[in-house]
């Protein structure tokens, strides 16, 4: 959807999603549209210890880490639905504190540069792995299961619809490939 289309007005706030949010982002939104985030990428960096696995078994999640950019989805959500999604954003990606909410610019595939709400990877906190190497990566990903369900299913998941996006993530391709197997 064009930015116009989605009716640019003080009426829109934005939010970008990089990982699970682009399959379920759990909110209403008025538009949906491809977007880029300049100075941070996509990297699974965070132990999951509720959603993909627990202190014991952790899985292992995306964040978004400083440099380099990340292709994802904005969500553009009305203002008089804002406050119960902001609510509902906090609790599902600040629960554990491992993510720092902050506003960032994104291009939007119409080509309009808007703020949007986006959560950053914590790189002090306890959860954080960083840059794990792929068969490490491999093994928390398949011994993870938290209250969401299975880290696999997180992972083939997020690759599928960012493969439909028509976006890349060799890492996240490979995984899949691996755990299909």
């Amino acid at each position: 959807m064009r930015h116009e289309e989605a009716g640019v007005s003080d009426d829109l706030q934005w939010v970008f999603g990089y990982g699970s949010l682009i399959w379920r982002p759990g909110f209403e939104f008025a538009a949906r549209e491809p977007a880029l985030l300049h100075g941070a990428h996509r990297q699974l960096c965070i132990y999951s210890f509720t959603h993909r696995g627990t202190p014991e078994t952790p899985g292992l999640v995306l964040g978004l880490e400083r440099g380099g950019s990340c292709r994802g989805v904005a969500f553009a959500v009305r203002q008089s639905d804002w406050p119960p999604v902001l609510d509902y954003l906090r609790a599902r990606e600040l629960q554990n504190n491992v993510y720092h909410e902050r506003w960032r610019p994104i291009r939007l595939a119409s080509g309009v540069t808007v703020p949007a709400l986006t959560y950053l990877a914590d790189p002090a906190h306890i959860q954080y792995a960083g840059h794990l190497p792929r068969e490490e990566q491999l093994r928390l990903v398949r011994q993870g299961h938290g209250n969401a369900g299975p880290n696999r299913d997180y992972v083939i998941n997020t690759a599928a619809h960012l493969s439909e996006l028509g976006l890349k993530d060799p890492t996240l391709e490979w995984l899949s490939r691996k755990l299909a197997e």
